[in-house]
């Protein structure tokens, strides 16, 4: 709708615009302003090219907060201008494998990704599991099921994989899949063609296949094999009329008849849209492969690396720590000894890195490995007080690493450390000054020996929830245990609550969940009752839980921060997130007599023969439990997805250990608990 339409259309608004005044004022700018740019924007990575000075061919414009020079043409009137646009992206991956480069270095000095073989059989096989979390284009849920699916074994797989997983060609996924694996024969639109689509088993996935055969068949250029496919790209239609006249003039030339060219020509054009760039998709499928055969070959270098490429992003570092120690690898806490700026690996386990320690900021971090690298490891808390500069290594910053547990390694407790700061902080000065002026002089021995001597006042440790509870707030998440770690088969057992897939949850069916309470908001309604909203968190994420006021008052005395709780209760996604209507709240010793009774196996894409599923029920079969069977499969384009409950015979364990193999099966593409 625009102005000019709308006070055609609108009688109401006609008669303000004619009655003048302030109002006819306001219409008559607006319809001025209508359709022109609001402010200037800025791709994020395009530079334009040119062969003399930009002014020549458009206007520019300078930001005068930034100074930075922009053209003011969209990339579109850029290509008409005769300038080039080019994407320069500054990839995470880049710095990610430089990183994982460096920390294999200190134990393999000669190691150059550069040179990696591309036919490295763990890479693949790890790829081939759908083991790609971390791995750069191929880490979505929807892309570990693809690669379970196709097995690649050549970067060429990953390439037409990668081009194919886009809006579009998406369509044609199962044909190449089940033409690799040979289910279905590979078919050629004419036998020709076999040569330009052997590699990715007939079908046309990439751009220049396109222009390929546009040579083959109606004998183009490379110029004017371009040309047609940007025509079809672009979709104009008085372009595209010209191109097929002369597409199948051309092959009429080569002896093709008029229908076969028809039909190539109808066949390239969707492909043409959709199609995607080879030479775009090899480079990003290089960087993918890479950065799997870093994690299939040194898994420790490079979790630790992908650890400080998140490590100001606390969502993605617990993501990222959660699929290190499912990879079967430790890490150890922050250690005033061990740990550098950033992730690193000792011994194939991954040291936290002190930047990762909130509140801790860079120049404290390289006081600290300065006075470490000066005169060698820290022998206990007071030497490290001694040796650092305090103030640029504050008392704030001391507190934080000392509730971290930084210190660990040293005799002293986490609570005996910190009610002897102050004192120690006192001790250590006068010391310093002691040792600078030489003042012996003015102590008698007993002073002097006071001066040279402290004794910590022995304190009971922080209870574990509350050590647990600073390790939360430094850090971001537990790192040393986990509050639920008491009643973790109590979880294991009764929990249907999935909380890092609540996409997945169904608003008609009772949930139960197990979790600590970090939160609590308490609000009035408008009746003068008390209701809540309370976070509750466990193994795998966290969720907003609603109380109601009868439910509020009934549950009140087990509802407070840093208790452990269970909760039954309904999904409710009218609010945005998913949250939990709660319905009723029990304490781990009741939780003990529930049962969880389902776990869900979304199956993946395109099965469609039986003996594929053979695999998949002997696997349930070996590892039976109590937990009912439900299997997920896509309907059609139309309909919802199909959910098939198995046989009441066939129950599954539901350890996390079995989820994790479960998730690597071929023919699954996701596993959740209900």
């Amino acid at each position: 709708m625009t102005l000019p339409k709308a006070l055609e259309l609108e009688p109401r608004l006609k008669e303000i615009h004619e009655r003048g005044g302030v109002h006819r004022e306001l219409i008559d700018a607006s319809l001025k302003l209508e359709g022109l740019a609001r402010h200037a924007s800025t791709h994020a990575a395009g530079i334009v090219i040119g062969r003399d000075e930009l002014t020549n061919y458009v206007p520019l414009y300078r930001d005068p907060k930034t100074g930075v020079i922009t053209t003011q043409y969209d990339m579109n009137v850029l290509e008409e201008c005769g300038l080039v646009k080019m994407d320069f992206l500054g990839l995470k991956t880049l710095t990610l494998i430089k990183n994982t480069q460096a920390l294999i270095r200190k134990r393999l000095p000669e190691f150059d990704i550069e040179t990696v073989p591309d036919d490295d059989a763990p890479t693949f096989r790890l790829l081939g599991e759908g083991k790609s979390m971390c791995v750069f284009q191929f880490e979505s849920s929807g892309m570990q099921g693809i690669l379970k699916r196709a097995k690649p074994n050549s970067i060429e797989d990953l390439i037409a994989l990668n081009a194919l997983y886009r809006p579009g060609p998406m369509a044609f996924i199962d044909q190449f899949i089940d033409s690799k694996l040979g289910k279905r024969p590979i078919k050629y639109p004419l036998p020709e063609l076999e040569p330009i689509l052997k590699e990715t088993y007939g079908v046309i996935v990439y751009q220049e296949q396109v222009m390929e055969i546009a040579r083959k068949v109606a004998g183009y250029s490379l110029g004017q094999a371009d040309i047609l496919r940007r025509a079809m790209g672009k979709k104009k239609a008085e372009v595209m009329a010209k191109e097929k006249k002369t597409f199948i003039e051309g092959s009429v030339e080569k002896e093709y008849t008029k229908k076969q060219a028809e039909e190539i020509f109808e066949l390239l054009i969707p492909f043409a849209g959709y199609g995607f760039n080879k030479s775009h998709a090899a480079a990003y499928s290089v960087l993918a492969y890479k950065t799997a055969y870093l994690k299939a070959n040194f898994p420790a270098e490079f979790m630790a690396a992908n650890l400080t490429n998140e490590i100001n992003s606390t969502d993605k570092l617990r993501d990222y720590i959660s699929e290190t120690h499912s990879m079967g690898l430790e890490i150890l806490p922050p250690n005033i000894n061990l740990s550098e700026k950033h992730f690193t690996v000792v011994d194939g386990k991954v040291i936290y890195g002190m930047m990762g320690i909130k509140n801790v900021g860079a120049s404290a971090v390289d006081e600290i490995i300065r006075a470490r690298l000066s005169k060698g490891n820290y022998r206990s808390f007071l030497d490290f007080l001694e040796r650092v500069d305090l103030k640029t290594v504050n008392r704030k910053v001391i507190e934080t690493l000392i509730q971290s547990g930084v210190f660990d390694q040293f005799p002293e407790n986490r609570a005996t450390l910190f009610t002897n700061l102050e004192h120690a902080l006192d001790f250590v000065s006068k010391k310093k000054e002691y040792e600078m002026f030489g003042q012996s002089s003015l102590f008698d021995g007993q002073e002097e020996q006071a001066i040279n001597s402290f004794e910590f006042e022995q304190v009971q440790n922080w209870q574990t929830l509350e050590l647990l509870r600073f390790e939360k707030e430094n850090l971001g998440f537990y790192i040393s245990g986990h509050p639920l770690d008491d009643f973790q088969r109590t979880w294991e057992k009764t929990c249907n609550l999935d909380t890092s897939r609540l996409e997945n949850a169904r608003s008609e069916k009772m949930y139960t969940l197990m979790g600590l309470v970090t939160s609590v908001r308490e609000i009035a309604t408008k009746n003068g009752r008390r209701m809540a909203f309370v976070q509750i968190e466990d193994f795998r994420g966290n969720i907003e839980c609603i109380v109601f006021s009868d439910q509020w008052e009934e549950f009140l005395g087990l509802l407070s921060v840093d208790n452990v709780v269970g909760l039954q209760g309904k999904i409710d996604t009218s609010r945005g997130e998913p949250k939990i209507i709660v319905e009723k709240v029990f304490s781990p010793q009741e939780m003990q007599e529930i049962e969880r009774s389902e776990l869900h196996i979304r199956l993946s894409d395109g099965i469609s023969d039986e003996e594929e599923l053979y695999g998949l029920r002997s696997f349930i079969i070996e590892h039976s439990g109590d937990s009912e069977v439900y299997l997920h499969l896509n309907g059609s384009a139309a309909a919802k997805e199909i959910i098939i409950k198995a046989s009441t015979q066939i129950g599954v364990s539901t350890k996390e250990s079995v989820l994790a193999e479960l998730s690597s099966h071929a023919a699954v593409r996701e596993v959740w608990k209900e």
